[in-house]
């Protein structure tokens, strides 16, 4: 049997990435169902042991001689060459997290390049992307539009197929992209051997702990969507007064977990780590009794760190939300995000951490689960067997299909153009006559017609005899059918012209808001 020639496309150890760690893991059993070549990133370190142990090649030879890239794309500007390549070289893509938004600004805003950042919001997420991408010129850019628009879909498109860890990723991939090539594959991670109980006790003596003293615990690179500032507050709760919590990770500069401590009234309770070598990582999980791995906004990645708390045989708490939904109660303690997480979070973690028993059960499952589910081996049988199934696939194409329009319920800027045929002077006073009307739509949104309700397009037609005058004898013509951007509508009305100065206005009204002129909307006036 001819073995597939894979191209292992990913950050290599001893770059401080989750994903740098996982193929530490992957790779040895990855190699011999395969034809393994390692690609080394230009610029990027590669650890002693891996230049010695494994066939690296420089990225300009990815996927050269046939050979099918593997690519493993984190949400990071690790992997920048990353998505370049996989943009050029199509091959089957792991993807790790499911939002890439924060990548796509290292890769353009951080070089002060926002047409490149605009244009690819509007090729991956039409109208709603560019109206980001002008937002964005003004300063504006929030947490909820990164995670909003995830900025994959024209990655994704490019390739022969995507492999996700979790069945929640596969479902939202497919739901927002049904042509999509998308296999589940679990997160690969060992089985550690125990922590000798003498470096627990090292790790809890350098914190100045008792062996009875509580301890939890929360791993990784610390951001405002690990949620540690809920930590810090329900640390503060009567029900966790005694309780101490380790942060063991780099800390976002936007976080002051010192400052916020110390105002909560528990520094002398909260214990910062920082950045911990693979070992002392291990011992750390060890030392503590429960682990948080609290997480909203989720970027739809399945976390390592998570996965190595369990794996240690340590219950952990995570948000009930996304993801996380799909693992078993008897390891983990979900709790809801909203109104009263804090509260909520306090109440549960000190319940069960007066339960010694039931704490050691759920380490006992969790170390089992991972054991059965993410075995390394067997993740790399199925990691081969999908990407025997997706190498020969072609991309499914690189143009993603557009969002509906917005609608005029909804959208700020509706420009068109009113043509009126009949109304030439001179009109002679009470003469009638039937117009002619044609109103057409040049805004990107979908005008709504008036059966529809609020949002509806209607044309009011009146007569004033000066442009103070709020209009008479007015006629109210309703849109029949739906516009979509480019289209235009004929309308017939006939009007007898009053005596006197008169000025015939046609405008159109949106049913329930207002006239749409203040939204760059026409309007038709003339003096007759």
């Amino acid at each position: 049997m001819t073995l597939l020639k894979i191209d292992y496309v990913s950050p290599l150890p001893p770059v401080r990435s989750g994903i740098a760690d996982y193929s530490r893991d992957l790779l040895p059993v990855l190699a011999p169902l395969c034809d393994l070549r390692v690609i080394a990133l230009t610029g990027q370190p590669t650890a002693d042991d891996f230049t010695d142990s494994w066939q690296l090649a420089p990225a300009a030879e990815t996927g050269a001689g046939g050979r099918v890239p593997l690519y493993h794309m984190g949400n990071n500007q690790y992997h920048l060459e990353v998505l370049d390549l996989a943009l050029e070289r199509p091959g089957i893509l792991v993807l790790h997290d499911l939002v890439l938004h924060h990548l796509m600004v290292e890769s353009t805003l951080a070089d002060g390049d926002l047409e490149k950042y605009r244009h690819a919001l509007e090729k991956d997420h039409g109208w709603i992307g560019e109206s980001a991408g002008r937002a964005r010129r003004w300063g504006e850019l929030g947490n909820a539009t990164k995670f909003s628009l995830p900025l994959h879909r024209d990655l994704l498109r490019r390739q022969r197929g995507v492999v996700v860890h979790s069945e929640w990723a596969r479902g939202v991939l497919l739901e927002s992209d049904p042509e999509l090539a998308v296999r589940q594959v679990p997160m690969a991670v060992p089985l550690p051997k125990p922590v000798l109980p003498a470096a627990a006790s090292k790790m809890r003596a350098r914190l100045g702990l008792s062996p009875h003293q509580m301890l939890l615990g929360t791993f990784g690179f610390q951001t405002p969507i690990k949620r540690t500032a809920v930590a810090l507050e329900a640390l503060g709760s009567e029900s966790l007064r005694e309780v101490h919590l380790m942060i063991a990770g780099e800390v976002s500069p936007v976080l002051d977990l010192d400052q916020q401590a110390a105002s909560l009234g528990v520094s002398d309770r909260v214990h910062l780590m920082g950045f911990l070598d693979f070992n002392e990582f291990e011992v750390a999980i060890a030392t503590c009794d429960l682990c948080l791995n609290l997480r909203y906004p989720t970027a739809g990645e399945t976390s390592a760190s998570l996965l190595r708390v369990l794996a240690m045989g340590r219950p952990a708490v995570v948000s009930d939300y996304a993801q996380f939904a799909e693992l078993s109660e008897d390891m983990v303690l979900k709790v809801p995000l909203g109104d009263g997480e804090v509260e909520t979070l306090a109440a549960a973690v000190g319940k069960l951490l007066e339960d010694r028993r039931r704490l050691e059960e759920m380490g006992q499952t969790a170390r089992h689960y991972v054991e059965r589910q993410h075995n390394p081996t067997g993740v790399a049988h199925l990691l081969i067997e999908a990407c025997v199934d997706l190498a020969d696939r072609e991309p499914v194409g690189s143009s993603p299909a557009a969002p509906a329009p917005p609608t005029t319920l909804f959208c700020r800027d509706l420009p068109g153009e009113l043509e009126v045929d009949g109304a030439e002077a001179p009109w002679p006073e009470w003469q009638e006559r039937t117009l002619v009307v044609r109103l057409a739509n040049k805004s990107a949104a979908r005008w709504l017609a008036a059966e529809e309700g609020v949002g509806g397009v209607v044309l009011a037609v009146h007569w004033r005899s000066s442009l103070a005058d709020p209009g008479q004898n007015e006629i109210w013509l309703p849109l029949q059918r739906p516009l979509l951007p480019g289209e235009s509508q004929r309308f017939e009305v006939t009007l007898r012209k009053p005596a006197g100065c008169a000025i015939l206005v046609i405008e159109p009204h949106i049913q329930g808001i207002s006239g749409i002129g203040a939204r760059g909307g026409p309007n038709w006036v003339r003096t007759v």
